[in-house]
């Protein structure tokens, strides 16, 4: 799967990307009717299909894998089993359960968060289609499983799942699912040897009914104001458009919401905080970075439900804007964003199908610039990453963990002093292939614990635990 790509393309992809105002007739005609959206979803919905009929959805055939050290590009977990032998470098696997052993009888893995008790033991909460799966990683790096919370409605491979405080808030596409909120200290007495799964008529702390029919893509948090924002809660002729829908969480037992922010329609991830960074007109401010599928959108969220947009910028390469993150979020001068869709529909720079990191200065929130972008060297649609410190974690589907050391940016904001520093392929499956663009593998990840453990959720098998060597 590893693939070297040229000096040459680099240069190419810096050339063509930068920032851009929005296209509106594109915008009216393709992204605010939802025909983009509607086409990714039939295309990941024909992959998972087939992905079914194939049988690659049975976890119960994925093996427990202990640990097993990436040697000369290799994790050989099961010794001349080309399926479970891994393309690494600077990552050792510690342990791997399958979604079955993990609880679930649909498995479908997707989204993933992880929590820290006051007494330093780190929990995960896993994403599945039948619900979210708890299990601990123990100091040796190994999963035990505690239990589950089944999902509220319908099963859904869509499920995502962000940290508030000692909670975990669970949202899905399935209608009727709400956003479920879970209080991770009843994981603290639980023994492995008797998994729980849990009602969700009498342990959940909460349940946000407020959307418009009961589906949300995403959550997001923001545990500085005790503010939660449903995004994507489609659809999209509702008053809120699938905007940003604002959740009080200052009492988790009792969610309620002012109200939504509608004006720029479809937000399918955003990151909100509280503003500290080079803009002075909004320090101290609450900004959302939304995620919007043709830009990056900036609001100014301090005065709910009367919230504003700052800027609408798009780019050289949109196709999907799909999710990203600051660097630092006590100085907020630069942004990394992620695109679901360049690759896959092979729009420059990423029309080789290398995954492609944007990076852009925010200083002006008013003003964002694209300044740059890091190629990577392996063939595959990225998805989701998270920076914790120096490195930025993604999740990229097919191609698995990337850990990109992001240090540079701050003094070389075009991207050439970004590197990789590890790398874990969860996907041997498309190695004889180079890699393939496609949405199978790796949907998150989670790297926000001390020990230095990073948790990686896959769709097909299950859950990983490998760590970066230092």
């Amino acid at each position: 799967m590893l693939i070297k790509s040229t000096v040459f393309t680099m240069l190419i992809g810096l050339a063509l990307s930068k920032e851009m105002a929005q296209d509106q007739v594109k915008a009216a005609t393709l992204y605010k009717t939802g025909v983009i959206h509607n086409r990714i979803m039939s295309n990941k919905h024909a992959t998972w299909d087939r992905q079914r009929a194939a049988g690659a959805f049975d976890s119960s055939q994925y093996p427990e894998l202990g640990y097993t050290e990436c040697v000369n590009g290799k994790a050989v977990a099961i010794s001349g089993d080309a399926n479970n032998t891994f393309q690494c470098n600077n990552v050792d696997l510690y342990h791997f359960l399958s979604h079955e052993a993990l609880g679930s009888n649909g498995g479908e893995g997707s989204s993933s968060w992880g929590w820290t008790s006051p007494g330093g033991r780190e929990f995960l909460a896993i994403g599945q289609s039948d619900g979210a799966a708890f299990a601990e990683i123990t100091k040796e790096g190994k999963l035990s499983y505690l239990g589950r919370l089944p999902q509220y409605s319908i099963p859904s491979i869509w499920r995502e799942i962000r940290g508030y405080k000692n909670y975990m808030v669970v949202g899905s596409e399935a209608e009727g699912h709400n956003i479920q909120i879970f209080d991770m200290t009843k994981l603290l007495e639980i023994d492995p040897a008797s998994p729980v799964t849990f009602s969700n008529d009498e342990d959940l702390t909460g349940l946000f009914k407020g959307l418009p029919i009961g589906r949300t893509h995403n959550v997001v948090i923001n545990e500085q104001t005790n503010w939660g924002y449903a995004v994507g809660a489609q659809p999209r002729n509702s008053s809120c458009a699938a905007g940003l829908i604002f959740i009080d969480l200052s009492d988790p037992s009792n969610p309620t919401s002012p109200g939504c922010d509608s004006q720029d329609g479809y937000v399918h991830d955003a990151q909100c905080l509280i503003y500290n960074g080079p803009d002075k007109a909004y320090v101290g401010h609450e900004i959302c970075y939304g995620y919007n599928e043709d830009t990056l959108t900036i609001y100014d969220v301090t005065n709910k439900p009367n919230s504003t947009v700052i800027s609408r910028t798009s780019y050289q390469g949109a196709a999907y804007t799909h999710q990203g993150w600051v660097l630092d979020t006590n100085w907020q001068e630069y942004l990394l964003l992620d695109d679901e869709y360049d690759e896959y529909d092979q729009v420059e720079p990423a029309a080789d199908g290398f995954h492609v990191t944007y990076i852009w200065d925010i200083s002006s929130l008013a003003s964002p610039k694209q300044t740059g972008l890091f190629k990577s060297s392996h063939h595959s649609v990225d998805h989701n990453q998270y920076v914790w410190g120096n490195y930025t974690y993604q999740s990229n589907y097919g191609s698995g963990l990337a850990v990109l050391d992001i240090g540079s940016i701050p003094s070389d904001p075009t991207g050439a002093g970004v590197s990789e520093v590890g790398w874990f392929d969860i996907y041997p499956e498309d190695d004889a292939e180079g890699g393939v663009i496609d949405f199978v593998g790796s949907w998150s990840s989670y790297a926000g614990f001390k020990s230095g453990f990073v948790f990686v959720n896959t769709i097909e098998r299950g859950g990983f635990v490998v760590k970066l060597r230092q």
